[in-house]
């Protein structure tokens, strides 16, 4: 009877070990998706930074605050020139074609106030794109690089 049970008993293990290893290596492969997976992909691809940058517009349009730095712009370049910059911060498979941004807000003396208030415009353009919370927290992060060559000058 030992021997029986013991066979039984070796069994389930050996079959408990290889769902183990199975579990495992998904997981493991799973991880690695996630982690080869860039921003730009997870956010939706191009057709998603377009979305973000035409809400973005839209809500410039609306703040009167903000408008002003705009009203002579081509909103046409601008759209364009944002979904590349957006496109790259994210790792998507873009090349800015643009001007740096120290070159764009040369002469706009940003204050604090409007860069934090443009930044709450670009929330709410990701919000409307319903893009979650945890890829907007790492895009901003990304845009936030940016901020030292807006501000003031």
């Amino acid at each position: 009877m030992t021997n029986k049970t013991d066979f039984s008993i070796n069994k389930k293990l050996k079959t408990l070990s290889l769902i183990a290893i199975i579990f495992t290596t998904l997981s493991l492969a799973s991880c690695a998706n996630q982690q080869s997976t860039t921003l730009y992909e997870q956010l939706g691809g191009m057709e998603k930074l377009e979305l973000i940058a035409n809400n973005f517009v839209n809500e410039i349009a609306f703040n009167e605050e903000i408008y002003s730095y705009f009203e002579e712009t081509n909103i046409e370049r601008f759209t364009e020139k944002l979904v590349e910059q957006l496109c790259v911060m994210s790792n998507g498979p873009c090349t800015y074609t643009g001007d740096s941004m120290a070159q764009v807000h040369a002469g706009m003396q940003i204050t604090e106030n409007h860069f934090n208030l443009t930044v709450d415009l670009f929330v709410a353009a990701m919000d409307k794109a319903e893009v979650p919370h945890r890829l907007q927290n790492q895009l901003l992060k990304e845009m936030a690089k940016t901020r030292d060559e807006m501000l003031y000058k």
